[in-house]
């Protein structure tokens, strides 16, 4: 069965995390990926560590179902060969500094030149207008500036970093919807545009229920660990062997969860009956309930309280997810074969669709592993052609 986005070129010029993230998508859905990469100068996400064969298990997270082609757009025959791919694509991608594509003379309005609907992503730490859209965003800056550290941690502790990069992950979803939106508008209308997304704005519409809490009432939410600012208990618990979260939402599931403890009258106590009250009093109902948890194993806890419908799981490391029976039953990892490790294990997508299958088509790209054979198809270069261009350094 055809997949959504079969027919869908995207030349993908992005860079370490976010962008890549988002191309993966679109190529989990289908289109064409072609990662447009320096021959030399590689996305640092090659060079990072931990490695298998030579080959970085970071980049392999961001970069299967597409293909990497090299080109060297510093050159003018470089940048001439670019924009003759780009007449046959439906989408460009790119995550360089503010200014650097109309600099190479690949700005949207240049390329709009060479195919009137094109479709230009542009992926920067501040976007392109504001005093700072010359500056260089890497997501740990932006989960600072955008005041995600300051919310993160425990009250007495310093500004925590969220341990994956939450920020290039959230814009890397961004710039698939974004991508997608603008191709179905130009289907309504014929036109292309520029998409202009910023780590900072995703950061900051990321803030949810904590900016519009300052935005209407004024409140600076603070640090509090794993504890929630506005429910209780909606925290993780110590247990006689390891942590469990515990998220007793509403009124309903604090009742579920004082009968689940062997403390029903807890629910009918006026300082713990309503949520309100229970924030009012969260040392002391925080200091019971911890109490019994010391009691018995999370594994333990975690069946009484499914069965008693209070949500909770296990604080599990990674080894423990990837050995959890609900990850395993929705066979979230798949081995795909790759040119240099033999097979490598990856993360599948989280889509499941009921009509049609995502399909891990390719195994993350080795860097130019399709050049000659792309620009022997699309343009029709000899092997002679295609080594004297090597040789000068264009691809």
């Amino acid at each position: 069965m055809k997949q959504p986005l079969e027919g869908v070129r995207i030349l993908d010029l992005s860079r370490v995390y976010a962008g890549p993230a988002g191309s993966m998508i679109l190529g989990d859905l289908g289109a064409e990926v072609i990662r447009v990469e320096h021959p030399e100068n590689t996305d640092s996400m090659r060079e990072w560590v931990p490695f298998v064969n030579g080959e970085s298990t970071y980049y392999m997270s961001a970069n299967r179902n597409k293909k990497s082609v090299t080109l060297n757009l510093k050159t003018e025959k470089g940048k001439k060969l670019f924009l003759q791919m780009a007449e046959k694509a439906d989408v460009v991608m790119e995550n360089f500094k503010t200014g650097t594509m109309e600099r190479m003379g690949l700005s949207y309005e240049q390329l709009k030149k060479r195919k009137e609907d094109i479709i230009l992503c542009s992926i920067t730490g501040y976007g392109q207008t504001g005093p700072y859209h010359m500056e260089p965003g890497f997501d740990p800056v932006i989960q600072a500036i955008g005041g995600l550290m300051d919310i993160t941690g425990d009250p007495e502790g310093e500004p925590m970093r969220v341990g994956v990069p939450v920020v290039d992950m959230m814009t890397s979803q961004y710039v698939a919807i974004g991508i997608l939106s603008a191709l179905r508008q130009r289907d309504l209308t014929g036109k292309g545009q520029h998409l202009d997304i910023a780590l900072l704005d995703v950061q900051v519409s990321a803030l949810a229920n904590i900016a519009s809490s300052y935005l209407n009432t004024g409140t600076i939410s603070k640090r509090i660990g794993n504890n929630h600012s506005y429910i209780v208990p909606y925290q993780v618990f110590q247990t006689k062997d390891r942590p469990l979260m515990v998220c007793a939402g509403n009124d309903r599931l604090f009742e579920k969860l004082c009968h689940a403890l062997g403390k029903p009258e807890w629910a009918q106590d006026e300082k713990f009956k309503t949520n309100n009250k229970r924030v009012e009093n969260r040392e002391e109902l925080t200091e019971k309930i911890q109490a019994v948890f010391h009691e018995k194993t999370a594994d333990e806890w975690y069946d009484i309280l499914a069965k008693a419908g209070v949500p909770s799981g296990q604080v599990n490391n990674v080894e423990q997810v990837f050995h959890h029976p609900q990850v395993k039953a929705r066979q979230a990892v798949e081995e795909v074969a790759h040119p240099a490790v033999g097979t490598v294990k990856i993360v599948k997508s989280p889509l499941r669709f009921s009509e049609f299958g995502i399909q891990t088509k390719t195994h993350p790209p080795l860097l130019g592993e399709h050049t000659d054979e792309f620009y022997e198809k699309e343009f029709g270069m000899s092997k002679d052609e295609l080594e004297r261009l090597k040789a000068e350094g264009i691809i």
